[in-house]
């Protein structure tokens, strides 16, 4: 029973917004009121520079992978796996620390995902870069790596538990990319510039 103690500790870890905390260390402005106000990788690139942004991106998939890796290691049952990667996730959104105001959880969706199957991930962090090497557009990277996660998951990890948690944050990811979507629809979403 006390396994379900990873899911609160998932969310507490996801609540950590490496973007404000590389930002105030950086001395850069706070991501959740400068460029695109998106507390996340792209925007601390955006504001800043390469290395804050490599920081931040690293700092949000460690905070998804470590209680999920943690939770598998100590043994608990894949629904609970499932479960505290989906509390990451959700910490990342809405993070208890920084006023409720996350970023889009891309990041840390493929930590928490690496974390439940490390095939899942490295099937999700190709799609995003393949769509990026085509397209030059991260929020359409994300999409596409979003609209497929469920299907991955269900071909590789063959657990309903997963599937379900994974369609969940997919699900959550692209209604987060809703203002994305509508510049993509009118061709005004940005470049990533590298």
């Amino acid at each position: 029973m006390w396994f379900w103690w990873w899911v609160p500790v998932g969310y507490l870890l996801g609540s950590l917004s490496s973007a404000v905390i590389v930002c105030k260390l950086w001395g850069l402005p706070d991501p959740r009121t400068a460029g695109s106000h998106n507390p996340g990788a792209t925007n601390v690139l955006r504001i800043g520079n390469k290395q804050a942004a490599v920081v931040t991106l690293l700092g949000d998939v460690l905070k998804g992978f470590l209680p999920v890796a943690l939770a598998r290691w100590f043994g608990a049952d894949p629904a609970i796996v499932a479960a505290t990667g989906l509390a990451a996730f959700c910490g990342h959104l809405y993070p208890v620390f920084f006023g409720f105001q996350g970023g889009k959880g891309v990041a840390t969706a493929l930590g928490a995902l690496s974390g439940i199957h490390l095939g899942l991930g490295l099937a999700l962090a190709g799609t995003w870069l393949t769509m990026a090497k085509l397209t030059r557009i991260s929020s359409l990277s994300a999409l596409t790596a979003a609209v497929l996660a469920p299907i991955y998951a269900h071909w590789l990890v063959r657990l309903p538990s997963v599937t379900v948690s994974v369609t969940i944050m997919a699900g959550w990811l692209i209604f987060r990319h809703r203002d994305n979507i509508r510049r993509l629809l009118r061709g005004e979403e940005g470049r990533i510039e590298v």
